[in-house]
Order: C-alpha cells, then sequence, then structure tokens
C-alpha cells in the first residue's frame, strides 16, 4: 500500500484529495494547522491519520518525519496542498501578513520537499504534486505578493522535476483556477456569476476536479510526465 501525505489536507481541494486517495487504497496521512474539528472528521470517515503542524516551520516538518520513520513509514506520494490567500494593493499589504503568506505557499513547499524528497531519492521513487494557481500562471491584481508565491512553486517544480528525474522522482504542478471552496467564500454572488461567465465549462471547480487530476499524476498513467503544470481552470486564464 502506497502512503500519501496532504499537506493543509482537512478542507477543501486536500479534503477532495484525501477522499479519492483513500478509495483507491492508499494510506492517507493528511495535515492541517487550525482545523482540528474538521480534520478529525474527515480521519473518522476516511480511517486516515490527521497531524498538526505548520508547513512553514521547518523543524515541524523534521520532526514529524522523524516520527513517521520511528513507524516504518515513508512517504511515497507527497502532494503540497496548504496554502493561504491574501488580497490588497501590493503597496499596502501587512508586511507580517506577507511574510507569513510566503512562509506557508512558497517555504512550506520547500520544507516539506526537501524533508520528504531524500527518502524518494534512496528509494529510487516518488511523486511530488504542487499546488500552485492560475494566478502563478497569468497575475491577480490585488495579488501580486500571492501570484508571485503561487509562480516560484511552478519554478520550484520545472528545475526540480529535472535535478531528480534520474533518481525515478516526479515533480509536476496543478494550477487551479476559481475553485469551489472556503479559499473564494468571501466571493459575491455578483462575482461569481461574472467569473462563470468567462469560464468556457460555465461554472466553478470543484475540489473533486484538482483531486482527480491529482490522482492522474500520482498514478502509473503519468509515469513519463514530470516538469509539467497542469491546468485545472475550465478553460479560464483570468
Amino acid at each position: 500500500m502506497k502512503t500519501v501525505l496532504i499537506t493543509g489536507g482537512s478542507r477543501g481541494i486536500g479534503a477532495a484529495c484525501a477522499r479519492l486517495f483513500a478509495a483507491e487504497g492508499y494510506k492517507v496521512l493528511i495535515n492541517y494547522e487550525k482545523s482540528e474539528a474538521a480534520a478529525n472528521d474527515l480521519c473518522k470517515e476516511l480511517g486516515c491519520e490527521a497531524f498538526k503542524f505548520d508547513v512553514s516551520d521547518r523543524n515541524a516538518v523534521l520532526n514529524f518525519k522523524e516520527s513517521l520513520e520511528a513507524r516504518g513509514i515513508t512517504v511515497d506520494v507527497l502532494i503540497n496542498n496548504a496554502g493561504v490567500s491574501l488580497f490588497g494593493l501590493f503597496q499596502y499589504v501587512d508586511a507580517e501578513a506577507a511574510e507569513r503568506m510566503y512562509g506557508v505557499n512558497l517555504f512550506g513547499t520547500v520544507n516539506c520537499i526537501r524533508t520528504f524528497l531524500p527518502q524518494m531519492v534512496e528509494k529510487k521513487d516518488g511523486v511530488i504534486i504542487n499546488l500552485s494557481s492560475v494566478w502563478g500562471e497569468v497575475g491577480a491584481s490585488c495579488e501580486a505578493d500571492y501570484s508571485a508565491a503561487k509562480a516560484a512553486v511552478i519554478g520550484l517544480t520545472k528545475a526540480l522535476a529535472k535535478e531528480v528525474g534520474f533518481s525515478g522522482v516526479r515533480v509536476n504542478c496543478l494550477s487551479p483556477g476559481v475553485i469551489d471552496t472556503d479559499m473564494n467564500a468571501n466571493l459575491s454572488v455578483a462575482d461569481v456569476e461574472e467569473i462563470v461567465n468567462s469560464i468556457p465549462l460555465e461554472r466553478l471547480g470543484k475540489g473533486e476536479d484538482v483531486a482527480k487530476a491529482a490522482l492522474f499524476l500520482a498514478s502509473d498513467s503519468a509515469s513519463y510526465i514530470t516538469g509539467q503544470v497542469l491546468s485545472v481552470d475550465g478553460g479560464w486564464k483570468g
């Protein structure tokens, strides 16, 4: 049985990934920082395990890995999904809020990869799936910091895929469009209608749409795919 670790796995896209991977027979480990009740409920539903730590804290990630190794558990598939949003005019964004966003969205991804990659290289097998965003591809007004962090995730994905391909490790990136999750709950009805009208498939995405793409990238069907950015946006590029 393969083991998947999903960061930010208690809600939204992460929870959808947990449900789908569990249904496909994976041992599912989810990380959360604040949503303890949601994480516990999901684990009761799926029989998965939940672990509380902050991905932006490298020591916390290292300690988690050591706790898994003590139990003889290694991670076969790493899905770097943990993320926070940040909205506002660039020159007025709170510096601490921006630092926190970069810490989770970019350095959280870096920390988890740097921690679990050696296991994958050693066994010459593994899959890393990073979550970027459509804004990481095209940029968004009033989300410059968020766009920059997500663009960096794309750059990391492409570079790392070249670096570790010879070790049998594949690294790919998912780039969701507007997905109907808590992160976009602040959108008004008018905002949603305007966005939907601009999406060729005429609907917001669902967490399950992204989860299905993640499952494909983790599968043997994608064994010759690495260094790629797969857009899950209904044909919309902002």
